[in-house]
């Protein structure tokens, strides 16, 4: 029975030995993963940092760009141009200089149709039907006088 005792024995501590190492092993995982959940957060961090330096580039391009559209078109309103994005100020440009066109076509139709024709109107006798005898008279005196 010592041989079997002996066996049985080996047998435990080689069981007990490799629930050690599997103990150590996950102990060994555990502080693998909390070091890489760490580098993680680091590195999420850093990555929120860059997109907020990227977008306030972004902005400040973007508000150049709508300077220098609207200096190169004066007649489109400052108010009517937005955008944070090249794309939006694009987008917003365009539609500001339709509406400006809109509104330059309709005044010059209500120009147009408001408009006088230059020069003096061509001469005409006057219509001296409509004047009394007397009235007559005292027109045609007033041409001899004046």
């Amino acid at each position: 029975m010592t041989e079997e005792t002996r066996e049985v024995e080996e047998m435990t501590a080689e069981g007990e030995g490799e629930e050690n190492d599997q103990e150590r092993r996950i102990g060994e995982l555990e502080a693998t993963l909390a070091q890489l959940q760490q580098q993680m957060a680091e590195r999420e961090q850093e990555v929120e940092g860059e997109v907020s330096a990227l977008k306030q580039q972004l902005s400040v391009a973007a508000a150049k760009y709508r300077g220098l559209l609207l200096a190169n078109a004066p007649e489109v309103p400052q108010e009517l141009v937005r955008g944070e994005t090249p794309e939006e100020v694009d987008v917003s440009f365009a539609a500001a200089r339709e509406m400006v066109e809109k509104v330059r076509r309709q005044l010059e139709a209500q120009a147009q149709s408001e408009r006088v024709p230059t020069g003096a109107p061509a001469r005409t006798p006057p219509d001296f039907g409509a004047l009394s005898p007397q009235e007559k008279i005292a027109y045609a005196l007033a041409q001899q006088q004046g």
